[in-house]
């Protein structure tokens, strides 16, 4: 995960293929919605809302609501992934189900200042809507056969993250090749320089 460079700040990838995927990447290496300004800032950048949309309502509820969510969504990849016994696999289905029953945010289009259409909300975005829009795309991922075949989970040293693999023959290894891929590549090359030296 990539820490902002002038104030040392989390700034959330959104590289997993889904944005489910990509709030299930909020936990690693360590927790990152860990406040309600660091949830505000996943929601601006997430395409969730359009750029600029207020979301000074939100509050500590939605942090609950959405980490909620992003376990239970984490329930249903993983059995996605292991076919295995989830002993609260159908709880975590139920949550789901019921949450994507929320409309998502509803768009308009206003003429900008320079007279082009800008994207906007009809009105301020609730926590419902948002984690409607989340769970309905996490429903249509796991529902897809097709889709859920490219579920991979992150070849990289301690590395949980799920991604969607789209790439070309389906062969993508890591959950993104700057940051985990680059780590292998650097190990490979360290362990061929020991083996050399020695």
């Amino acid at each position: 995960m990539a820490l902002g460079t002038a104030t040392g700040t989390y700034e959330p990838r959104f590289d997993a293929g889904r944005i489910c995927l990509d709030l299930l990447a909020t936990t690693h290496p360590d927790e990152r919605l860990d406040s309600v300004e660091a949830l505000r800032g996943w929601i601006a950048r997430s395409a969730l809302v359009p750029p600029g949309t207020p979301l000074a309502h939100a509050d500590a509820s939605w942090l609950v609501a959405f980490r909620e969510l992003r376990g239970r969504i984490g329930q249903l990849v993983r059995a996605g992934i292991v076919p295995e016994p989830w002993p609260s696999y159908d709880l975590a289905l139920g949550h789901v189900n019921d949450v994507a029953r929320a409309a998502p945010p509803a768009p308009r289009a206003r003429r900008g200042e320079d007279g082009t259409l800008v994207r906007e909300l009809d009105r301020p975005p609730q926590c419902a809507a948002l984690l409607g829009a989340i769970a309905r795309d996490a429903l249509e991922l796991l529902t897809d056969p097709v889709a859920r075949a490219g579920l991979r989970e992150c070849e990289g040293d301690n590395c949980p993250i799920v991604y969607l693999d789209s790439s070309r023959g389906r062969r993508r290894r890591w959950c993104s090749s700057e940051v985990c891929g680059n780590r292998e590549r650097v190990a490979r090359h360290r362990r061929r320089a020991a083996l050399a030296r020695a």
